[in-house]
């Protein structure tokens, strides 16, 4: 992944104002700015994003040591400008709308009706900038009666039944129901978002029909956790009964799932009948592969209390290197169960760039900032990794010298503790 801000990126001379913190907001406008987007991210002065203090682990500084700044902030705010304005008071508010004059799209999730106060609501903002393409992100959307809720990730997995299918059965040692390890609803919310985004650009912008017109994008959390949920939400439509959790196996698939080995365990992800065919061959167990009960994928469902046990039997008695070895060549696919740290010491995820160090001069004593590369590989208009994520306020006098501020107009207003 390159960090030489050539070629241009597709969303070149796009502007984005982003008032929003935390992580579903961020997550959709980091890739805006990935794609080229010029986004300036608005934080309050002194504190910032919230995420800037949700620590540790915290960022080192070039002697090794801790920072205060919290790393989770990293995750989804490279690329972007940040400045400091306090947007409760008129000053704050005039500068932000002469930014929005100026922007594309604004994305923000503050609650529903929070930045109304504040003349920065998207009809406000829609007065000001018919073109401005407005996305709000909240927990459970701008109408219904949960609609003046605050809204979590976690609250959302919850409440959607996303955590009542991960984890272990009850039955099982450590059953229960279990959160994902990240926020996928944030991340899947920020992908919707940037999407719905790119989709409304389009209609504003297409040269044959289009608008010329922005719109409001009503992006939930809630929506994003029910959507999903996918073939088990489809399941459940289709036959009224709730599925539940199976641990690492899968409702509709088998053999998919964990094995353990001679060393630790291997994940076998056996996806059609053809690959389980070639695994007992593979394995020399070739009677799995006559037997009726193991015929197709539907009667190894059906009886997979009998295959799964006389598998675990056999992968015990090789390594895990020597199983995937074994399967490699054979297109069955399968894999180890690694950590964080093997996984980015994986020879594929080295060869594909996927961990990226970005200098940073902010005079913080942070001299880089370590993320993980844009999964978005476009052959002519590749993401590019132009800045680290900027330290608080960063780039105020910067951004405010391209509102037309003067240096001494600029110096009055952080004395009157409005930057």
């Amino acid at each position: 992944m390159t960090t030489i801000p050539s070629p241009q990126g597709a969303l070149a001379g796009i502007q984005v104002l982003d008032l929003s913190r935390v992580l579903a907001g961020p997550w959709c406008t980091q890739m805006l700015a990935d794609l080229g987007a010029d986004v300036v991210k608005v934080e309050r002065p002194g504190l910032g994003d919230d995420t800037r203090q949700w620590g540790p682990p915290f960022l080192k500084d070039e002697a090794g040591n801790d920072t205060n700044q919290a790393s989770y902030f990293t995750a989804c705010n490279r690329n972007k400008r940040s400045v400091t304005i306090d947007m409760a008071t008129p000053e704050g508010q005039a500068l932000i709308k002469q930014m929005a004059l100026q922007a594309d799209i604004v994305v923000e999730n503050f609650k529903v009706g929070g930045l109304k106060q504040y003349g920065l609501d998207h009809e406000s903002l829609r007065a000001l900038n018919p073109r401005l393409i407005y996305c709000s992100v909240t927990g459970f959307g701008q109408d219904g009666p949960y609609a003046e809720r605050a809204g979590y990730d976690l609250m959302v997995q919850a409440m959607t039944g996303l955590m009542s299918i991960t984890g272990q059965a009850d039955d099982q040692p450590g059953g229960g129901p279990m959160r994902v390890g990240v926020a996928v609803i944030d991340l899947f919310t920020g992908l919707y978002a940037s999407n719905a985004i790119l989709a409304a650009l389009h209609v504003r912008d297409n040269a044959t029909n289009g608008t010329g017109q922005g719109q409001h994008i009503d992006m939930a959390l809630l929506d994003v956790g029910m959507a999903v949920l996918a073939n088990q939400a489809s399941g459940f439509l289709a036959t009224g009964r709730a599925p539940g959790r199976m641990g690492n196996s899968h409702p509709s698939l088998a053999p998919y799932q964990d094995f353990p080995t001679a060393d630790g365990n291997m994940l076998l992800a056996i996806g059609n009948d053809g690959q389980f065919q070639r695994f007992c061959a593979a394995a020399e167990q070739p009677q799995w592969a006559a037997d009726p009960r193991f015929a197709t994928n539907t009667l190894r469902v059906q009886h997979r209390a009998d295959l799964i046990p006389a598998m675990e039997a056999v992968t015990r008695t090789r390594t895990t290197a020597a199983w995937i070895t074994l399967l490699e060549d054979k297109a069955v696919p399968c894999g180890p169960i690694n950590t964080i740290a093997q996984a980015f010491d994986d020879a594929q995820v080295k060869a594909r760039g996927l961990r990226v160090s970005l200098p940073r001069d902010a005079g913080d004593g942070i001299a880089q900032v370590a993320t993980v590369a844009s999964p978005l590989r476009l052959s002519r208009n590749p993401p590019v990794l132009r800045n680290a994520p900027p330290a608080l306020g960063q780039h105020t006098d910067e951004v405010l010298a391209e509102l037309g501020l003067g240096a001494q107009a600029i110096a009055v207003l952080r004395e009157k503790k409005v930057l």
